[in-house]
């Protein structure tokens, strides 16, 4: 493979991490999780929205439940736990939606590689 194949691959994964990126740097200045969802959620549908791929949904909904049954279970059984609690009390609310986002940028960059 050329080195330009490679730049454009590590480019094209880059480009489709900045949204969770930016989903992380936001935690720490919205305290509100309510209102962080809500970006969250603003967030993901604008990404989806500029370029839709196959299967994006799908990975998306596997995501945000694997994700949050996972957590739960972590939480549960004292692996980890959240200063903030807002979904159930026991974890942030929006931690499935940044979750959910990571399985989709997770599979467009294995779609990306192969």
């Amino acid at each position: 493979m050329m080195q330009s194949e490679y730049i454009k691959k590590t480019l094209g994964i880059i480009v489709n991490a900045i949204p969770v990126v930016l989903m992380i740097v936001l935690i720490p200045f919205i305290g509100n999780d309510y209102w962080l969802t809500g970006i969250y959620a603003l967030i993901i549908l604008v990404y989806l929205a500029l370029r839709r791929e196959k299967n994006d949904i799908l990975f998306l909904i596997l995501g945000f439940i694997v994700m949050f049954i996972s957590e739960y279970v972590f939480i549960k059984t004292g692996v980890e736990q959240f200063n903030r609690k807002s979904l159930l009390g026991v974890m942030p609310l929006w931690l499935p939606f940044l979750w959910a986002n990571a399985f989709v940028v997770i599979k467009r960059a294995i779609v990306i590689i192969s």
